[in-house]
């Protein structure tokens, strides 16, 4: 009897430690990455039927036995990305702690909302047409902005990670969640941040060169002081943008848009911001550089950088320079 209880004894000691090699051991029956989505609730028998079948683990029978070696873990829904070779306690291990497949993407400074609509329906997660439809949801800012016409210029420029269970709706919110800790950095206490935001948006789509850009919100701090148009071609481009009449090239019939983002028909700021301002940008139009420059052009040679002018005389000559060097470079 001691005898049949020794050998049942190691039978069932070698048996355990082929189950803990075996659940310890590193396998991949799939070829190239594996995406697999665990909704809420999912259970262990069935992600272990999932991985299987996906190639990530061997056996079933391997993620149950690493499941009852760590009765306490919780294993939470989303979805997991699985590119290399891995054991069953591995996998379980990454479930257990959350290690979910984030889709990453950045939005650059001066980024509309059609070209954010765009660069997040490249996830295949958010559809732009649902993404444009949540922009419209002004109540989120409100507060701060009681004149907004959508977010635009609230969709913060910064590098965003989103699971397929994001919606439009809360990719919008954690957006314009980012743009309100920004704003509290600028300390900008009593500021109308409608027109700040506004005057922003076009400076972030006048200049790339950031040194400019305090000196080209001046500009347009100093026409708006003595009511002079802005005639700045982002506003006319973004106007035919709405309008989805844009071609890529500014024509007269844009210019002489009778739409109210066109500031070559209509003085003052446009309604509203038309791209969303990085940091620097919002800082240049809440501290304007002080200068008595009304003009500015882009220098010939394509670097970004402008001249800028006070007198309508000293501009032409800049405008003249300026098409010599286009005339040069052709």
């Amino acid at each position: 009897m001691v005898r049949i209880i020794g050998i049942l004894a190691l039978v069932l000691l070698v048996a355990a430690g082929f189950v803990v090699f075996s659940v310890h051991s590193p396998y991949s029956g799939a070829n190239g990455e594996v995406f697999l989505d665990f909704p809420k609730g999912t259970s262990t028998r069935a992600m272990a039927d999932e991985l299987t079948k996906a190639g990530v683990i061997r056996y079933p029978w391997q993620f149950l036995a690493a499941r009852a070696l760590r009765p306490n873990a919780l294993l939470q829904a989303g979805e997991y990305r699985f590119d290399r070779a891995d054991s069953a306690a591995g996998v379980l291990s990454r479930i257990a702690r959350g290690d979910v497949y984030y889709h990453e993407f950045t939005l650059p400074e001066g980024s509309n909302i059609f070209d954010i609509s765009a660069i997040v329906e490249r996830t295949k997660i958010i559809k732009a047409a649902d993404f444009l439809k949540a922009g419209t949801n002004v109540a989120l800012i409100r507060d701060l902005d009681p004149k907004a016409i959508t977010l635009e210029g609230y969709l913060f420029p910064s590098t965003y990670r989103i699971t397929r269970r994001t919606t439009a709706e809360q990719l919008v919110r954690v957006m314009t969640d980012q743009f309100r800790r920004e704003w509290k950095t600028l300390n900008a206490g009593n500021a109308n941040v409608h027109d700040a935001v506004t005057l922003a948006s076009l400076v972030e789509k006048e200049t790339g060169v950031k040194d400019e850009r305090a000196t080209v919100a001046s500009v347009f701090a100093n026409r708006l002081r003595i009511g002079m148009k802005l005639d700045c071609d982002p506003t006319t481009i973004y106007a035919a943008m709405l309008e989805a009449r844009y071609r890529g090239v500014i024509r007269q019939s844009d210019l002489a848009s009778k739409n109210e983002y066109n500031t070559y028909r209509h003085a003052g700021l446009p309604p509203g911001p038309i791209t969303n301002p990085g940091l620097a940008s919002l800082k240049a139009a809440l501290s304007p550089a002080e200068t008595n420059y009304l003009f500015f052009v882009a220098k010939p040679g394509g670097g970004g950088s402008h001249n800028f002018s006070a007198d309508y005389a000293a501009h032409e000559r800049a405008v003249a320079e300026y098409r010599r060097g286009q005339q040069q470079a052709h």
